[in-house]
């Protein structure tokens, strides 16, 4: 798969999405939809992919950032032929170029490499993939003689006859990149858009008695492009549909898969059971013999083998073997928690590494902090990380027990065996196998209640 380049049209408004981020930004589940038409094309044998922008040219550009080798911008929308007309130096004379739609986020790598192989087998100048539709409305048609291409007829342009046949235009092609740039130069806008139409370069190859394929796809559902909230939705369901067959054909347990929610990047292994209302996200990557859920989200975090995640939130965070999360427990970014840990109800973890065999079992915040094997956290411990400026780190040693109620004032170090008492402000370090009480001495008032009645 030499030489091959893609050319990814992402320059439309998308007007009817109504909104003010632009058309191919917008998420299908966890990713942009013009993601999942990149990775595909990358996961086909793509060498080199150019996205052409437009509208809020330099939104589309952060945000895919360096996923493309280099970016043409179409100033005016005058039409797909325009559009990629744009990217001419990019295409240049050599090998092939593969264009896709940037809203068309369905469209599999599988797809892609039967269309390189079609395009190569049959010797094609030009190659465009085709579908046939139950309702063709709207598509341009492909029209054909004795069973061959002859041309594309844009629905707006076709005649009552035209609009009869079912076989439409997926606005997938692939070109040899010289005769591509060669019929630039004859493209022309005489249609009832007067715009610069892409079908129209295989007419003005083929005319030049070059080769012009057509590969039949099965699956309609690839090509079904995206123009509203309403389309985006369906959309959704059916990559959802997508992955979550996959993990299952995969020995994955997922009881109510209409109810899951899994990012195409995520790995899981066999025998893990996901419950309802789970969302899992990013390049999340969980091991055998988990359970996750119900009503969970995991974002971008390592999962080890035999973990129990019970409806809570992780971002970014690790957990090893064999560890139960949850219910109602929140791990933040930079998380680290070994195996066999507790982290209980209502225990929120934020940039900490919590070792092997530690409890921290209910209502408790642990901050910015290192907290050894097989410590103990009481009810309402609080490591105070935050003195309205900066923060700063707590360092708990091994076999520690923090009582319940307990305020950790960072910078602080509880020792190896040591213990804190219920109810104390911790300010100062705390040495090995010590106990430190830090709070006032209780004082009785005998007759009180009388005298303040009085």
């Amino acid at each position: 798969m030499n030489n091959k380049k893609v050319v990814v049209l992402a320059a439309g408004q998308g007007t009817r999405m109504k909104s003010k981020v632009p058309k191919v930004l917008h998420k299908l589940l966890d990713k942009k939809m013009i993601d999942y038409v990149i990775d595909a094309a990358k996961e086909a044998g793509a060498d080199e992919i150019c996205a052409v922008v437009g509208h809020k040219s330099a939104m589309v550009k952060a945000m895919i950032g360096e996923s493309v080798s280099e970016f043409a911008v179409q100033k005016e929308q005058l039409g797909t032929g325009h559009a990629v007309m744009q990217a001419e130096k990019f295409i240049g004379t050599e090998g092939d170029v593969l264009i896709l739609c940037g809203d068309t986020p369905l469209i599999t790598a599988e797809t892609i490499k039967k269309l390189f192989e079609n395009h190569k087998n049959n010797e094609n100048s030009a190659t465009v993939v085709s579908v046939k539709l139950k309702d063709p409305t709207g598509y341009g048609r492909i029209i054909r003689e004795n069973h061959s291409f002859l041309k594309i007829v844009e629905h707006k342009d076709a005649t009552e006859k035209e609009r009869e046949i079912n076989e439409i235009n997926t606005g997938v092609y692939i070109f040899k990149a010289s005769d591509l740039s060669e019929s630039f130069k004859e493209l022309k806008n005489d249609n009832a858009q007067n715009e610069y139409y892409l079908t129209d370069c295989l007419e003005i190859i083929k005319e030049k008695g070059r080769r012009v394929g057509v590969m039949v796809a099965r699956d309609e559902n690839e090509f079904l492009g995206i123009n509203s909230k309403l389309q985006l939705s369906r959309a959704a369901k059916v990559m959802k549909r997508r992955i979550n067959e996959y993990h299952m054909i995969n020995g994955v347990t997922i009881e109510d898969p209409d109810n899951t929610y899994i990012g195409k990047d995520v790995s899981i292994k066999p025998d893990t059971v996901i419950l309802p209302g789970t969302v899992i996200e990013g390049k999340t990557e969980i091991g055998t013999d988990c359970v996750i859920g119900p009503n969970s989200r995991i974002t971008n975090s390592i999962i080890k083998d035999g973990v129990t995640i019970q409806s809570s939130v992780l971002l970014s965070a690790e957990v090893d073997n064999y560890t139960t999360i949850g219910p109602f427990a929140y791990l933040r970014p930079n998380s680290k928690i070994g195996e066999h840990v507790k982290i209980g109800d209502f225990v929120e973890i934020k940039n900490s590494t919590i070792d092997d065999g530690t409890k921290v079992s209910h209502l408790t915040y642990v901050g910015d902090s290192d907290v050894g094997k097989n410590v103990n956290f009481g009810c309402g411990t609080v490591t105070v990380n935050y003195d309205g400026k900066n923060k700063f780190r707590t360092t708990i040693g091994d076999n520690a027990f923090i009582g319940c109620n307990t305020n950790l004032i960072a910078p602080v170090t509880i020792k190896d065996n040591a213990f804190t008492a219920a109810g104390s402000t911790i300010t100062f370090d705390v040495p090995e196998g010590s106990l430190s009480i830090a709070r006032a001495k209780q004082v009785n008032k005998p007759g009180w209640r009388e005298k303040k009645e009085d």
